[in-house]
This record gives structure tokens, sequence and C-alpha cells, in this order.
């Protein structure tokens, strides 16, 4: 049965019903629950308490329970929840008198720790979702219906937003063996706001991004790491504990953060699970845990939660390099440094339907299979991620309208020189205004990002930036015309031939891959990005590798591509590379 949408045992309503239905007012009923269960405010009202005996007395039940996952809300199931607690035992040092759950849902964690810790002296659990909370308490009551002689500690459920919720009051109550345990939501901000959710922070951009950054997502954050962070600013300063199941982005994010922000956490471990298992969704996550009040540390063991015996890896800071894996890192840390061009990503222009084409005979089809009569001129070859698997790569899948030669150019000027590709773009005029995105906003029409000189030079070395493979590519011209990429890949573009071909070559090399391999995470939403990037010294790189190693390469790709290319340029190629001409190195390799 079901009790103001929370499932209820017919035990827990028969008990309730025998000890609340001859009591008349709510305060008095509150007493008698704090006095046989110290469970403290259960009802909040008389409303409330008159409802709830009128339910118990006829047993009402089946009110259907909504699907709350697009939310975030994976509720732990108490398998998993009494695994975590008693990991938590076996840690030895976790023996709680305060546990502190913010975002408590049906209680899983509450209920495995009343099971295990028997010196908890009080409880503290947050839910904003109202149903959860008598479902909680109901769950509570049931559990000490079957274990009567267990210590009962005072517990209190608040209905609560957990971003308004004191969490500092606790922390000054209680210094010494706390113990903050959660299950936040896994979704971010962007997520609920389009929800109309009520349970997100005041808005704010709290990681202060600035520019193009705050606009074009950095700004976006996961609820579960803002939960974190604020467990942290409530609690790093009392002895105790943190253990939070989380996405595994969030516990990247954390550790990066925690160079800067410097909480007093140390033991940082990782413990991944079986997210498909446990909640049936296919995303990464692990428990995060540490211990709170303690030097800071900068990094994190990373194991897997159902053997724990052997670390899989550490990540983190090593000096003020972060790293996803520690060891792999101290082979290849020569590299790290900065690239002495800058790496760009592809075009942009949230129009897949209407400005990129197949090409059938001679006729160009758009992603609506409408014909499309447009003038040749501004039309290019489109690589995207998948299209990035071949060493070199001259043909395209797609193709596409580049609008514009540098991000804000006027567009006017389609109109009087390419007539007809006027005529197409602006019959669809409606759906650029409707872009959502704010980089377009004041913007010429059909405008396009991603955009610059780089764009338009002939030869490019580029990588996908949503796969794992660590694999770059040369791109060739198409019938004299460059390649265009699109956002998800980034790209270095040349002018000489012979340089593109020296850069993928040490790019793919051994060396390379190691050190991108110790600073990538492999389940990150984009494995490789302009940060990551930057930090290949091209020129450290270039120098661990033998002459003859290239030349086989060079060999290679001129017998399968016919390209024609020597080690002639190669001193020169190393010249440019080197620090002191960086600037010039720029005229070199492309117009940026």
């Amino acid at each position: 049965m079901k009790v103001f949408e929370a499932p209820i045992s017919f035990e827990v309503a028969d008990l309730l019903n025998n000890m609340l239905r001859h009591i008349p007012k709510y305060e008095a009923a509150n007493n008698k629950i704090i006095d046989t269960f110290k469970i403290k405010n259960f009802f909040t009202s008389q409303d409330e308490f008159e409802l709830f005996k009128q339910e118990i007395s006829v047993y009402e039940s089946m009110v259907s329970e909504p699907d709350r996952a697009e939310y975030g809300d994976f509720q732990t199931n108490f398998d998993l929840a009494s695994s975590i607690i008693l990991f938590l035992k076996d840690k030895k040092t976790a023996n709680p008198k305060l546990i502190i759950e913010p975002t408590c849902g049906k209680g899983s964690f509450i209920i495995a720790a009343l099971s295990v810790f028997q010196h908890i002296e009080k409880i503290v659990g947050v839910e904003i979702y109202k149903p959860y909370t008598w479902e909680t308490k109901f769950n509570i009551l049931e559990f000490y219906i079957s274990n009567p002689l267990l210590n009962k500690p005072l517990i209190e459920i608040h209905h609560f937003n957990v971003f308004d919720f004191n969490f500092s009051s606790l922390a000054n109550e209680f210094k010494h063996d706390v113990l903050v345990i959660g299950n936040p939501p896994w979704v971010t901000n962007s997520k609920l706001s389009v929800l109309n959710s009520d349970n997100l922070p005041q808005k704010s951009n709290f990681k202060r991004h600035t520019g193009i950054d705050a606009i074009t997502g950095k700004g976006n954050f996961d609820i579960g790491e803002f939960i974190t962070l604020m467990m942290f600013d409530a609690f790093q300063k009392s002895d105790g504990h943190f253990a939070f199941l989380v996405k595994n982005s969030v516990i990247k994010n954390v550790i990066y953060d925690q160079y800067q922000r410097k909480y007093k956490i140390s033991d940082i471990e990782k413990y991944s699970i079986n997210s498909q298992k446990e909640f049936d969704v296919s995303v990464e996550a692990s428990l995060l845990y540490c211990h709170l009040n303690s030097i800071p540390e900068f990094t994190c063991n990373e194991f897997n939660f159902y053997i724990q015996e052997n670390k899989i890896r550490e990540f983190g800071w090593v000096n003020d390099k972060f790293v996803s894996n520690t060891d792999l890192y101290q082979d290849s840390n020569y590299i790290d440094g900065i690239c002495p061009f800058e790496w760009r990503q592809g075009i942009k222009h949230d129009l897949s339907l209407i400005m990129e084409f197949e090409k059938v005979g001679d006729k160009f089809l758009n992603g609506k299979q409408e014909e499309v009569a447009i003038e040749d001129d501004l039309i290019y070859g489109l690589l995207k991620s998948s299209d990035l698997k071949k060493p070199v790569i001259d043909r395209p899948r797609k193709y596409t309208i580049i609008t514009q030669k540098k991000v804000g150019q006027d567009t006017s000027y389609i109109k009087h020189n390419f007539p007809k590709t006027f005529v197409y773009l602006h019959s669809h005029l409606n759906s650029f205004k409707q872009r959502k995105s704010s980089i377009y906003y004041k913007k010429p029409d059909f405008s396009i990002f991603g955009v610059g000189e780089y764009s338009f030079e002939p030869y490019k070395v580029a990588i996908s930036g949503l796969y794992k493979t660590l694999s770059f590519s040369l791109i060739l011209p198409d019938h004299k015309k460059p390649l265009m990429l699109d956002d998800t890949c980034y790209l270095l573009g040349f002018t000489d031939l012979e340089f593109a071909v020296y850069t993928t070559i040490i790019l793919n090399s051994d060396q390379s891959k190691n050190f991108l391999q110790s600073i990538t995470f492999s389940d990150a939403k984009r494995t490789f990005t302009k940060d990551v990037l930057m930090r290949i010294d091209l020129f450290r790189l270039a120098l661990q590798l033998p002459e003859m190693e290239v030349q086989k390469e060079i060999n290679f790709l001129n017998d399968v591509y016919n390209l024609r290319v020597s080690l002639n340029c190669w001193d020169i190629y190393l010249h440019a590379l080197t620090p002191k001409h960086s600037n010039k190195q720029m005229d070199i390799f492309t117009m940026m």
C-alpha cells in the first residue's frame, strides 16, 4: 500500500494506526514517535497528521510512482548501500556519531547504517521529494519492528531543498566522528533547468568561467559535483569521512579543482561500480571516498568496488600538472609543455539538416533529402569524428556551406555573389534565428562558428574529440579545396605538406600515445580537448624520434598514398619548433 505516495508495509501501517489513532494533536504524536523511535518531527502540521491517520485507517493504496530518472534520481538499492556501509566499517577508522545524507531519497543508506554502526547519536537526512521523506520514515519504522533491540539514535528527516539547508550548524554541533554519505542526482544544472526543477542552486557561474567558456558550456555543471563541494565546504574541518556515489566525471572534476581549492581532505579513493547492474543506466559512476579534516592531498587512487585488492591506477596532480595515470606520466612527462601553435575546433553551425549535404552524382541532398541547387563556391567537403579512421583522408563523406571566413563576418555578400545559395539559406532563415546557442546572438544571418583562416589551410592534422582512439589523421585537399571538420574534431592547419606529414608522424608515435594515455580520461565526454592537445610539446617530442624512424613512416605514406614527401625539410622543421622561434613558426605552420 501507499500513503502520501510512499510505499508503507502493513506492519508499519498497523503499528502507527494503533499508536496514533487515539492521539488528537500532531505535536503529541511527534512526541510519541520520538520517545519510541527517536525520529524527530515526524509530522509537520495538524492537517498532515489528520490526513495520515485517515489514509492508514482505510489502507488506501496503489498510487503509481513517477519515473524520476530524468531528474538524475537513481535510488541506491539496499544491497549496494549495505555493501558500502560494510566497506566503510572495514576501513576501521569509520565509527560515526553523526551521519548526514544530503539527498537521502528512500533511506537505503540510513537503514544500512543503523544495522551496522552501533554508536550513532544522530542521523540527518535531507530530501526535496516529499514522498521519499515518508518512505524513508516508514522504512526506518519497519527496520525497528524487525530489530527492536538495536541502538536508536535521534533521526531527523527534512523535506528541504538541499541547497537551502544549513549544514554548517551540524558541523558546529559535531566536530568528531562524522560521516557524510549519499547518492546525489546524476544530472546537470542545465538539464534540471529544462525540466523546471526546484532542486537547483541559485543561478551562478560557480567555477567562475569567463568569456566563451561560460557561453559555450563550461558554465554547465553537475548537480552531484555542486553538492559534493557543498559538503566539503561545510564538513572539511570535522573529523570523519565522506562517501558519495557520483559520476566519474564529477570525481575527476573534484580532484582537478582540489589543486586550487585545497579542501582538507586526504586518502582520496575512487571505487568504480557497475552502473548498468546497480541502476540500469549506462553512466560511468563510482564511490568517492576520503578522510575529512586532514592535510590536503591532490591525487586519487582508483579501485574496483567489487574487487578492492589491487589498485587500478592513481590520477591527479603531479607538481602543477593534472594527469590520468601518475605512473605512466613519469615515463613521458618530458613531453608535457606548451604546443607551439594553437589547436582549433572545427566548424559549428547547429543546423545539420539544412547546412550539411550528401552528394549523389552531381546533385546535393540536404538532411531532409531535398535536392539543393546552389553554387559550388561556398560548398566544402566536411569530415566528422566518425570519418577520422584512416591515416590519410582526401575524400569527404558529407559537404557543408561555409558562409564566413571568420567569426562575425558580414554575410550580405552571399546575396550579390551567390544568389542561388542566398535563396536556399534565406528560405530557412527562421531555423537560423531559432538556434538556441548564445554564440549566434546579434551575429549576421547564416553565421557559423569555429571558423577562421586556419580552416582554409590546404593541409590539416586532425583528431576526434569523441573517440578513445589515439590516432591522428592527415587531411588533404579535395579537388584543390580544403576539407573542413566539424566541431567534434580538433585540428592544426598547414600550408606546407612536409610539415603536416612530419607533425602527423610524431603525433602518432608511441611516445606521443603514451603521453596522451597518461593525461586523458577514456570515460570523459570528450577524450581529447583543446586543453589536452595544447600540452603536447612538439619540439621535445620530435627530438625523441630517430630520423630513421621518421623516414620509415614517410616511406610508408609515400608508398600507400603517393605523397612524394621527403625528409629534406626535417632540420628546418625542428628549427621552427624551437621555443625561441615560437613567434615565427606561427607563420610557417599556419595563418592563425
